[in-house]
């Protein structure tokens, strides 16, 4: 079956669609998949097009760029349209030739320096003591911000962490086998004090097992099993305000745990196994490095040339 007939079946593009989707773990990832596949599909059946080829997915990305969108935006639309190629051909509906192409589309190149925000030693504290700890509430909160301060998670990986998750390694505590983005499983140290945060909370709430974090409704009472990703962004907005931050996110906690090990000297590839990066390029840009040619590295390879 070649491109054209898929083109003229709406039912394909959406069986496809969910198949794409249900190969995602991710409920951000998969969020923006859905609404970048639904854009292209109805881009795509706007016009007579000459099927669905590399030619056609380059004709796509040009036009996103013509709207102006960013280099990120861009590539995970493309990436995307990538993986409906790849299913399509595994069902047929596309020939392997014109897959190959597709998925050799390149996405847009990145300008300049991904922006983020890191919090220093000092805003960091003031960020985590601003939760009221006389409240189950606050308790939460705290234990929250203390997870993602001092264990660099993702806030999919916060609101998915259970009480399971925290055991003993090599004597001391650690996250276990926390499955995060990608399906990557990676083990994460706990520091004492993020413990005795966590530990705060959980006994004021009077549970010993399930999620780390759940629903406290306004008469300060525990209620529900678990907590959204979007709660997890809200309740940190009203603190950031408070620590005299605004407008952090949740990542930029991550960002900041990376940035306070390197100062701290921790090294830089037990940092990426921390944070569960694939490339060591990708903790770099956490760290937001710059090269230091006062105080370089190499200086302290203390070697002698004879003279």
């Amino acid at each position: 079956m070649n491109e054209l007939v898929l083109a003229n079946r709406a039912a394909d593009w959406q069986r496809l669609k969910a198949l794409v989707l249900d190969s995602v773990s991710s409920p951000i990832t998969r969020r923006v998949y859905n609404l970048g596949l639904d854009e292209f599909i109805e881009w795509y059946g706007l016009e007579l097009r000459p099927g669905f080829t590399k030619a056609t997915v380059s004709v796509w990305r040009v036009t996103l760029e013509t709207r102006g969108l960013g280099s990120v935006c861009i590539n995970v639309r493309i990436t995307a349209v990538r993986k409906l190629a790849i299913e399509a051909a595994d069902n047929g509906l596309l020939a392997p030739e014109l897959t190959a192409g597709i998925v050799r589309v390149k996405g847009a190149k990145s300008k300049g320096v991904r922006v983020g925000n890191w919090l220093s030693i000092r805003q960091a504290q003031v960020l985590l003591n601003a939760p009221d700890i006389s409240t189950k509430k606050g308790l939460r909160d705290r234990a929250m911000l203390a997870v993602l301060l001092g264990c660099g998670l993702r806030r999919s990986e916060a609101a998915a962490l259970t009480l399971r998750h925290i055991q003993q390694r090599d004597n001391r505590w650690c996250i276990v086998d926390l499955i995060g983005k990608q399906g990557r499983l990676r083990t994460i140290p706990m520091p004492t004090w993020v413990k005795v945060a966590i530990d705060a909370w959980t006994a004021a709430a009077s549970f010993v097992d399930g999620f780390a974090f759940r629903p406290v409704n306004r008469g300060d009472q525990v209620q529900g099993e678990c907590m959204s990703e979007k709660v997890v962004w809200q309740l940190l907005q009203q603190y950031a305000a408070t620590a005299g931050v605004s407008g952090i996110a949740p990542h930029d906690l991550r960002r900041t745990c990376a940035k306070l090990c390197r100062a701290a000297g921790g090294e830089l590839e037990q940092i990426q196994l921390l944070l569960g990066h694939a490339s060591v390029q990708t903790t770099e840009r956490y760290l937001g490095t710059k090269q230091d040619s006062v105080h370089a590295p190499n200086d302290a390879i203390r070697l002698k040339v004879a003279v």
